[in-house]
C-alpha cells in the first residue's frame, strides 16, 4: 500500500493541485512557480546541507557520534528529491522539512515509535540507553556481565565458535 500511494496517489493529487492553480494564474505561472520552488529550495537545501555537515564533522573531531546529524541529513536528502518532484505539495512537505524545529520534532517523534524496537548487534531487543540525541551510542565491552531484563530472564552477551 505506501508504494501505491507513493507512485500513483500523490501524483494524482500533485497533478490536480497543478490544475487548479494554473486554472486560476495561467499555464505560464504555474510553471515559472514550480522552478521558482524548485530554484528557492535547492538553495535553502545547500546551506542546511553544508551546515550539517560542518556539525557532524566537528562532532566526529571530538569522538562524539553525529548521529542526530546524520539523520538530520537523511531528512535534508528527502526534502531536495521533494523539492525536485515538481508540484505544489510535495513542495510543501520539502520546506517544511527544512525547518530546522519541525526536523528536529520529526526526529523525536521516530525515536520515539522505533526505540522499543531496536535490536542490539547481540539478537536482543533493547529500550532505554539512549543519550540526548534520542540515538544510542554503543561501545564495545570487553568483559560482558550477564544482565536480567525486564521479562526477568537472564542476558549473556559475547561469541562462540562450533568446533566439529
Amino acid at each position: 500500500m505506501p508504494l501505491f500511494a507513493l507512485f500513483i496517489i500523490i501524483p494524482i493529487i500533485e497533478l490536480a493541485v497543478i490544475l487548479k492553480v494554473g486554472s486560476y494564474v495561467g499555464v505560464i505561472w504555474t510553471l515559472l512557480l514550480i522552478v521558482v520552488t524548485a530554484f528557492i529550495g535547492v538553495n535553502l537545501l545547500r546551506a542546511q546541507g553544508l551546515s550539517t555537515l560542518m556539525r557532524a564533522s566537528q562532532k566526529m573531531q571530538s569522538g562524539q557520534l553525529p548521529a542526530q546529524e546524520l539523520a538530520e541529513g537523511f531528512l535534508l536528502a528527502l526534502a531536495g528529491a521533494l523539492l525536485l518532484t515538481p508540484g505544489f505539495v510535495t513542495d510543501g512537505f520539502g520546506f517544511a522539512l527544512l525547518v530546522p524545529a519541525f526536523r528536529k520534532r520529526l526526529i523525536k517523534r521516530v525515536i520515539k515509535f522505533i526505540q522499543p524496537k531496536i535490536v542490539t548487534s547481540a539478537g536482543g531487543f533493547q529500550t532505554g540507553g539512549f543519550n540526548t540525541d534520542g540515538f544510542q551510542q554503543s561501545r564495545p565491552d570487553s568483559h560482558a556481565e550477564p544482565r536480567r531484563g525486564r521479562d526477568g530472564h537472564i542476558t549473556i552477551e559475547g561469541e562462540y565458535t562450533k568446533d566439529d
